[in-house]
């Protein structure tokens, strides 16, 4: 620590205090300053030409000659000052492109000037004959002093107070010399290092290692990280790559374990991709969801934005944590119009909140709807209304022991109010329909992925159907009345081909809306997943229960899923169900062991870990890629498509869903049997377990 005098002190406090009072003081209180410093500097560059004109001749009566030129100086420079926006510069973060600004507002004043102060017949001015030389002098002491000016605080939070052995905050090595760190450097540097004290990059670019970045060295690889810890007795690391996958992460942030360093930051997902904001309040702490499921995940975000920019977008089930991630993520893209429509009003107005802090300038785009996707009525009065050009729809039912003893309520939601859903998109002119699937479809050993399985029939069913509307000219979709109420839990709701009929002249109309379903795997930090009920259990002094030591899941984070959602939505051609490459399966006991390190515990020894057997509907291991149908690549190295598998025409799928409504209305103790037998009898693959 360096050791300061009484007199440094005060000093370097009052300079501190200048700067603050100047930085966070009104608009108008900091617009009188720097207008009324201007008009020193323009009054004193002036004076300061006449003295070097008059090589400093002192004998010279310099106020005389100003008395009467000043005001024409003052009035044209301030005047393009104000129109070359210099007053609407931030001064703790000026740029070249604002110095720029000042410097042609100076070349014009005085080119202005110069021009008026040449001789002419019709009238004749106080500036007439000055020398040129004035002019040419007076520029470049008004450029030299204005700008002076508006660096002066940059000046001294980034070179002179860390020069000096200003306050500083902890030694801190950044990871990665890219743009990330180059504005991690620059927050530091704003923030006077106060919190963080950088004492150098690490980086695997061999073209970057020696060099320097404001100042700050690239001491090497990331290999020699626990040597630079060592020599430069670092108190705390950022690691700025967002682009590092789960493995090397886990591996650094082992290293800096070893070494008890006390702070390790990892930059966030950037949600508005035009103007990335990385600085040092936006880093988080290393996360379990990090050390995990973090991937490389490379996306074409100008194909997505060309997608969804200005266009109207709903999202179903909006409030759970699929959808939240889908809205947030969209609206980053430019929406025209958002509609959200969500069952639960408290995660709604949750949902609000957090898009009014993220995006407050679309609060006017976005709307926010509660419904539920079983009321027929509901859905078709929300559609009608809004119109949505592309839809996610993310609402199901997706606990798999809960669903396991409430079949027919995963019916009604997963397969009735996806049919809801889609027959809605079609009939009001959707382009889009991309329905969010789970790998439990894939040879299914549950109901609710026996449902979801079902859901994907619906999509293409639904979708084969209006992609050749020829079939309701030979009459596939028999005419049914319009007016009736087809919600499948209404006591008085029609047959599902009534359903379907009542859409059919509709449909001629309209454009045909491409159908896709996208699978993936566990998504941490979803709710119903793993890893909130071990952070519950954590919280109360565990154990955590696993169900095998054997067991094995795919994981990815929510915001990298929903980013592979995105980019296959734009590759659909229609008709196709999306697999998503989740990477590597876990062992669901090493994130239980992982997660308890992270909270400072010993696995075994804080907390212990208890087995407790496979649950009803659970899988041991989950198949995603090697489905029973196989699948082909696409353009996109973690997207694959499911290949052709069993579907159903329409007609088909009208008289399934009829067995699964009859089911569905009988109160009988055997019906939710019924309705796995049933679920069995379509879903070829599905096998409880």
């Amino acid at each position: 620590m360096n050791n300061y005098s009484s007199d440094e002190r005060r000093k370097s406090t009052w300079l501190r205090r200048l700067f603050y009072d100047l930085t966070h003081t009104s608009t108008l209180s900091r617009f009188l300053f720097f207008f009324g410093a201007d008009i020193l500097i323009v009054s004193f560059s002036l004076y300061l030409s006449f003295l070097v004109h008059f090589d400093f001749n002192f004998g010279v009566p310099y106020a005389e000659l100003l008395y009467d030129i000043l005001p024409f100086f003052i009035l044209l420079k301030m005047g393009l000052l104000l129109l070359f926006r210099a007053y609407k510069i931030s001064w703790r973060y000026v740029s070249l492109s604002d110095l720029l600004n000042i410097l042609m507002a100076v070349i014009v004043a005085e080119m202005v000037l110069l021009i008026v102060s040449l001789p002419n017949s019709i009238f004749s001015l106080p500036l007439t004959g000055l020398s040129r030389r004035i002019f040419i002098m007076d520029g470049i002491f008004t450029l030299a002093l204005i700008c002076s000016l508006r660096v002066a605080k940059k000046l001294y939070m980034e070179v002179i107070r860390e020069k000096t052995g200003g306050v500083k905050g902890k030694r801190t090595l950044i990871i990665g010399a890219g743009n990330t760190g180059d504005m991690l450097l620059r927050d530091m540097a704003r923030n006077g290092f106060e919190n963080f004290h950088p004492v150098g990059l690490l980086d695997d670019d061999p073209m970057k290692i020696g060099t320097y970045v404001h100042g700050v060295k690239v001491l090497g690889k990331l290999s020699q990280l626990e040597k630079v810890i060592v020599r430069q007795e670092v108190e705390a690391v950022l690691i700025a790559i967002p682009s590092l996958n789960h493995a090397p992460l886990r591996e650094l942030y082992d290293s800096v374990r070893k070494f008890k360093v006390g702070t390790v930051k990892v930059v966030p997902r950037i949600y508005d991709f035009d103007k990335p904001d990385i600085n040092l309040k936006g880093l988080e702490d290393i996360s379990i969801e990090d050390l995990i499921g973090r991937q490389v995940i490379n996306v074409d975000y100008q194909v997505i934005r060309n997608f969804l920019e200005g266009k109207s977008v709903m999202v179903t089930g909006a409030g759970g944590s699929i959808g939240m991630e889908i809205v947030t993520q969209v609206c980053a893209f430019g929406p025209r119009h958002l509609i959200l429509f969500e069952i639960d009003e408290t995660e709604l107005h949750n949902l609000s909140l957090r898009l009014a802090r993220l995006f407050p300038y679309l609060t006017k785009n976005i709307e926010y709807v509660t419904g539920d996707i079983r009321d027929d009525l509901r859905v078709r009065e929300v559609f009608e209304k809004y119109r949505p050009e592309i839809l996610f729809h993310a609402a199901a039912y997706k606990h798999v022991p809960m669903m396991e003893y409430n079949p027919r309520e995963a019916a009604k939601v997963n397969i009735f109010g996806t049919f809801n859903i889609a027959r809605a998109a079609v009939a009001y002119g959707t382009e889009t329909f991309v329905m969010i699937s789970t790998d439990k479809a894939v040879r299914p050993t549950s109901v609710m992925g026996a449902t979801k399985r079902m859901a994907e029939f619906v999509c293409r069913a639904v979708g084969d159907q209006q992609a050749g509307r020829k079939a309701m000219d030979d009459g596939q979709w028999t005419h049914g009345d319009t007016e009736k109420n087809t919600s499948c839990t209404s006591a008085s709701a029609t047959n599902s081909r009534e359903v379907i009929s009542s859409e059919a002249r509709i449909l001629q109309s309209r454009s045909t809306t491409r159908f896709m379903s996208v699978r993936f795997g566990n998504v941490l930090g979803s709710r119903g997943s793993v890893l909130p009920l071990f952070l519950d259990q954590l919280k109360h002094g565990g154990p955590l229960t696993v169900t095998s030591p054997e067991m094995k899941r795919y994981f990815m984070t929510i915001p990298e899923a929903v980013s592979l959602v995105l980019q296959a939505s734009t590759l659909g051609k229609g008709g196709e169900v999306f697999v998503l490459d989740m990477g590597e399966p876990v062992m669901i006991v090493r994130v239980a062991e992982e997660l308890i390190r992270l909270h400072g515990l010993e696995p075994y020894k804080d907390i212990d870990i208890r087995f407790t057997g496979l649950r009803p509907g659970e899988k041991l291991f989950e198949e995603i890629l090697t489905a029973e149908e196989g699948t082909d690549a696409s353009c996109h190295e973690k997207i694959f498509v499911a290949r052709g598998s069993k579907k159903f025409t329409l007609a088909e799928m009208n008289l399934i869903l009829d067995e699964f409504l009859e089911v569905i209305r009988d109160p009988s103790p055997g019906s939710d049997e019924k309705m796995k037998q049933l679920l069995r009898k379509y879903v070829k693959h599905y096998v409880e377990m």
